[in-house]
């Protein structure tokens, strides 16, 4: 249209005169070139087509009854919005007024796993036990919940398992309760306490499937459930994670079992490896660190000059992991795998100040503040007297909550 408003009204004097007089002569066409609102189209496609979408479905596998159970996965489908607004613009511009459809332009897309990716995971790679039959009813309930959530995990070729990932949030929600953990040097309760547990058998199975590990630290004091420098530790704070690759050509399948105060990780696969090679790893140690002297506490619920132990001392360790493999029973190479550091770490002990004065109870704490064994024996020793009458004090005190206690079920 504005290209004919404008017919003889644009350029010298010459064209326009010609371009009238041509007009006196024949009609002037104008070819119409159609163009469309993409963005419209995108919108009408976003808003009714891609509803119709289908998203993939993994196959899936379990483990029940000792017998792996498969399920097959879904193939997806979905609209290639991009290449499905050109058609529909190709179309239009073809379009001869009457009702019409339009094929939109689909993308097939393959599931991460399928049934036939499973179909090898059967042979046991590795598995490694530890026992937590000392733990307190709490610390094994984390143990527990640890292995249940990482229990039937599937990590597939080229993927990154991550414990942190898997078995947080620590929190009672998530099934935790208060126990035991290292902290600073010392043993606190914390949300989860013992789910290193968990992360440090898991570590030694992985080791022992022939596994990629991509991150691993050893705990600030040793532990007593494997040798030095075969632990893994988790920590939330510190950011403390274990991390390990499937490097295999097929999935693998983590089951973790808890039996009799035991904890078991299995790992199974496609097993490639040779029948006649064999791994061991084997702990050495290099420095060990006897601990000094205590760190005392004062507690406040515990009688005068009463000492009581609340952490038992740690000696430090350095130590190394190494790979060990066999070819028909003979070693033919061996591999550093790690190296781990160990802090040494006192006693800790509490020290009562219940029932006694003010004065003794100053020159108590003094003792205390020095961590010196020799000063704080000597001072609850020259305060025997004041230890002697607490003791007395206190024992009066609960005669006479026993009278109260007695007269008062004598009354009801």
């Amino acid at each position: 249209v504005e290209e004919a408003v404008n017919l003889g009204k644009t350029g010298n004097i010459i064209q326009r005169y010609k371009e009238l007089k041509n007009l006196e002569r024949e009609n002037k066409e104008y070819e119409l070139e159609i163009s469309f609102d993409e963005s419209a189209i995108e919108d009408v496609i976003n808003e009714k087509c891609l509803a119709f979408d289908v998203d993939p479905v993994d196959a899936t596998i379990t483990r029940e009854n000792g017998k792996f159970v498969i399920t097959d996965g879904q193939t997806g489908v979905g609209v290639d919005v991009d290449a499905s607004i050109q058609l529909v613009v190709d179309s239009l511009k073809e379009w001869n007024k009457d009702d019409t459809s339009i094929d939109l332009a689909v993308e097939i897309t393959q599931p991460n796993a399928t049934k036939e990716d499973f179909e090898n995971v059967g042979d046991l790679l590795a598995t490694f036990s530890t026992s937590y039959s000392s733990s307190t009813s709490a610390r094994a309930a984390n143990v527990d919940n640890g292995a249940k959530l990482i229990n039937g995990t599937v990590v597939l070729p080229e993927e990154t398992f991550s414990t942190y990932e898997t078995i947080s949030p620590f929190t009672v929600d998530n099934g935790y309760y208060l126990a035991g953990s290292y902290l600073q040097g010392q043993v606190v309760d914390s949300l989860g306490g013992g789910i290193c547990q968990v992360s440090t058998t898991l570590y030694n199975a992985v080791l022992r499937a022939e596994l990629e590990v991509t991150e691993r630290h050893n705990h600030s004091m040793i532990v007593g459930y494997v040798d030095p420098s075969a632990d893994a530790a988790i920590a939330e704070s510190a950011g403390k994670d274990f991390k390990f690759v499937n490097i295999t050509d097929s999935p693998i399948y983590i089951e973790a079992i808890t039996s009799g105060r035991k904890i078991t990780f299995n790992i199974y696969g496609h097993e490639t490896r040779p029948s006649n090679r064999t791994v061991e790893y084997k702990s050495v140690t290099l420095t060990t660190t006897e601990p000094t002297g205590v760190k005392y506490t004062i507690d406040s619920t515990l009688l005068f000059g009463q000492q009581k132990q609340t952490q038992a001392a740690h000696t430090g360790y350095t130590a190394k992991l190494y790979k060990h493999v066999y070819i028909d029973g003979e070693e033919t190479e061996v591999t550093e795998v790690n190296y781990s550091s160990y802090k040494a770490e006192p006693a800790y002990v509490s020290v009562g100040t219940s029932w006694g004065d003010e004065a003794s109870i100053a020159a108590l704490t003094a003792a205390v503040a020095t961590n010196d064994v020799a000063t704080v024996t000597a001072t609850i020793d020259s305060l025997a007297g004041v230890v002697n009458q607490a003791a007395a004090l206190q024992a009066q005190a609960a005669a006479v909550a026993a009278q109260e206690a007695a007269a008062q079920a004598a009354g009801e």
